[in-house]
């Protein structure tokens, strides 16, 4: 008896030992490796299609009684400035009828089906997260019931849109208003190539100058437009006005923002409407981004 119970009190002492060593060799193995375990971010996913720019295409055009440098790059969605760069214009009303201008067109987006992987940031400790308010309140009815208050007196970003009246929108010196009244029947839409917006109303209605600048056509000889008429604002923005019944005024001359420039009707169009544009660049844009339009 004496024996074993020396035998066991020398076997404890090593089974001790044995055990912390394989413990601190098991915590010490990744650190040994030099490897780290790979830090999972949730959230992150495959965006399935990529734009990638395809080359321009260069065009020769001929020019036509009753063009202009602005009608000829609006009709081709181009910057008037670098038509006239392109072809060494200095002075952009200098165009004969016969003369052949080069138009650099670039083309559209391609669209590729290889995905691409993003990466979804997780937030920093201390940085604001976009959470509920409830506020650290202890757990009671009377805390739920507060707490249930404090998300309904919270306005949503939908309630601030539709309470607040839409101010006058100023985009790079330009300060934009409504064109004429009326309800919007055809939005804005790159992918439908709808350039602007279509805007109900009665004939004869008058149309405004959406903002102050110089007349630089009013005519009827762009296709699908009617009686036209473009405004420059200033050397990024222009805009359009079509489906006129009478125009107002002429090329050249200064507008200001609200001032009565054509009547509203049906030219080149199946109903009675004004279609208006904005240009950034020669490249249309949303209207609906500068203008507070009411959809029907």
């Amino acid at each position: 008896m004496t024996g074993l119970i020396s035998k066991t009190r020398h076997t404890i002492p090593f089974l001790i030992v044995w055990l912390a060593a394989a413990l601190l060799s098991a915590c010490a193995g990744p650190a040994a490796s030099g490897k780290r375990a790979p830090i999972v971010e949730y959230g992150a996913g495959p965006v399935p299609y990529v734009a990638e720019k395809a080359a321009e295409t260069t065009t020769m055009y001929v020019v036509q009684a009753g063009d202009t440098l602005y009608s000829i790059a609006f009709q081709n969605g181009l910057d008037y400035m670098e038509v006239a760069q392109q072809n060494g214009l200095k002075d952009p009303t200098s165009i004969q009828i016969g003369q052949k201008l080069r138009l650099i067109v670039p083309a559209e987006e391609v669209v590729s089906d290889q995905p691409v992987q993003t990466v979804t940031r997780i937030p920093r400790a201390g940085e604001v997260k976009n959470q509920p308010k409830v506020g650290r309140l202890l757990y009671s009815e009377q805390a739920l019931a507060k707490a249930q208050r404090m998300q309904e007196d919270e306005p949503s970003a939908s309630t601030v849109a539709s309470t607040t009246p839409a101010p006058t929108v100023v985009e790079e010196g330009v300060e934009w208003g409504m064109p004429t009244r009326g309800k919007v029947i055809a939005g804005y839409s790159k992918g439908s190539n709808r350039k602007g917006v279509d805007i109900a109303g009665s004939k004869g209605q008058p149309i405004l100058a959406s903002a102050s600048g110089k007349v630089v056509y009013s005519g009827s000889g762009l296709r699908g437009y009617g009686k036209l008429i473009i405004i420059k604002h200033n050397a990024t923005y222009l805009s359009a006005y079509a489906h006129n019944e009478r125009l107002l005024v002429k090329e050249g001359q200064s507008v200001r923002k609200g001032q009565k420039i054509a009547e509203m009707g049906s030219t080149d169009a199946d109903q009675v409407k004004l279609h208006f544009e904005i240009r950034r660049m020669g490249k249309p844009v949303d209207p609906a981004k500068y203008l507070p339009l009411i959809k029907s």
